[in-house]
């Protein structure tokens, strides 16, 4: 029997749903302004080398706050720091849509870098206590792990084909590179547009994080462990081999990922003679990339019956990318049909692999850690 004014945890099922819901929500804004990112920071007068060091920026904010802030959820709980890291990333994206200097711009990257890191594992450790609350720690979470992964595909595919149309269309006017409204600290480009958007996204995802994930009380007293789980993070990824292995693992997709979205709008826009016309292309582009990644982790629990385990499921996946890398890099030089298809088999490769690791990765990792 429960306790009295103790709430049941949520079945499953429901669990699986918020999970997803949530999952979708966080990455929609991120769908939105991929397209665009680039493009409106060339249009700002940005060189591509500043461009990339505003990537890079933001590649180190993830890295620096991932293992400090990889225990915050389980001492203040898992509810305020998806919160948080929403308000985060709305602020910066507000700041990238508007801001025109590259100090700006370099706040809005910490910004995103810093809720990144927040956002990175707290659904996913919600999820697992909702559902082992219910139904004991050997409940299966696989599923409902690569529902979540089709859920961010899902909703990176919706957002880049509605972030990348949305400048063109906004574009189309008798003044096509023409600001739409001078708002004080920037300029609202038609490429700023998806940005704006994704900052209103950003603030439903806040409100259903609130309102959504139940989770047991935690005592104020236990905010006086924050500091000493930043520190244990810290240890934890020198220490522990685990740990090390999923930070590099992370760190080198993350690598590819980032090289693939700075390179790709610009030949877009060379393409097709205009920045809003290449958002639409490299929108397309993404979209396929995407789509990819939700098939892939819709077969993450396939992968790993066929291979015999998570984690033999996820050291396949990720030789899967690293295939479609290797197309990627032997055809850049290459002109002409063939190779501009070998080149899109690779990329949808990337992207596949990608999306069945990620489930079976944490599912591995979340069943050795308990023997270590």
């Amino acid at each position: 029997m429960p306790r009295a004014g103790r709430a049941q945890p949520l079945d499953p099922g429901a669990a699986r749903r918020r999970f997803a819901t949530v999952t979708f929500l966080f990455w929609l804004p991120v769908g939105l302004y991929i397209p665009s990112q680039v493009l409106l920071l060339t249009e700002r007068g940005m060189a591509l080398a500043v461009v990339g060091g505003l990537f890079a920026v933001y590649s180190v904010a993830v890295s620096v706050m991932e293992l400090p802030t990889g225990g915050l959820s389980d001492v203040v709980g898992r509810r305020p720091v998806l919160a948080a890291a929403g308000l985060l990333n709305l602020c910066a994206l507000t700041v990238m849509a508007l801001g025109t200097t590259v100090w700006a711009l370099t706040v809005a990257m910490v910004l995103m870098g810093t809720g990144r890191a927040l956002s990175s594992g707290p659904a996913e450790a919600w999820y697992v206590d909702t559902v082992q609350a219910h139904s004991g720690a050997g409940a299966e979470l696989r599923t409902g792990l690569a529902r979540g992964g089709t859920a961010s595909a899902a909703a990176l595919a919706a957002g880049t084909l509605v972030g990348g149309t949305l400048p063109l269309l906004l574009g189309l006017g008798p003044d096509p590179g023409a600001e739409l409204v001078r708002v004080t600290g920037g300029l609202v480009l038609p490429l700023s547009v998806p940005g704006l958007l994704g900052a209103a996204v950003g603030a439903g995802y806040v409100v259903y994080v609130l309102c959504a994930l139940p989770e047991p009380p935690r005592a104020p007293a236990t905010l006086r462990g924050v500091p000493a789980t930043m520190a244990d993070g810290l240890r934890l990824g020198v220490r522990e081999p685990l740990i090390r292995r999923i930070l590099l693992t992370a760190a080198a997709a993350g690598a590819a990922l980032a090289t693939i979205e700075l390179l790709t709008p610009g030949r877009a826009a060379r393409l097709t003679g205009s920045p809003e016309s290449g958002a639409v292309l490299y929108a397309a582009v993404a979209c396929v990339g995407f789509v990819c990644t939700a098939l892939g982790s819709h077969s993450a629990p396939l992968a790993a019956r066929l291979t015999g385990s998570s984690e033999k499921a996820a050291l396949a996946s990720l030789a899967v990318s690293t295939t479609g890398l290797v197309l990627l890099g032997v055809t850049a030089g290459w002109g002409g049909p063939g190779p501009a298809a070998v080149a899109a088999g690779g990329y949808a490769l990337v992207y596949l692999g990608l999306g069945a690791a990620g489930p079976n990765g944490t599912t591995s990792s979340t069943a050795a850690w308990p023997a270590r």
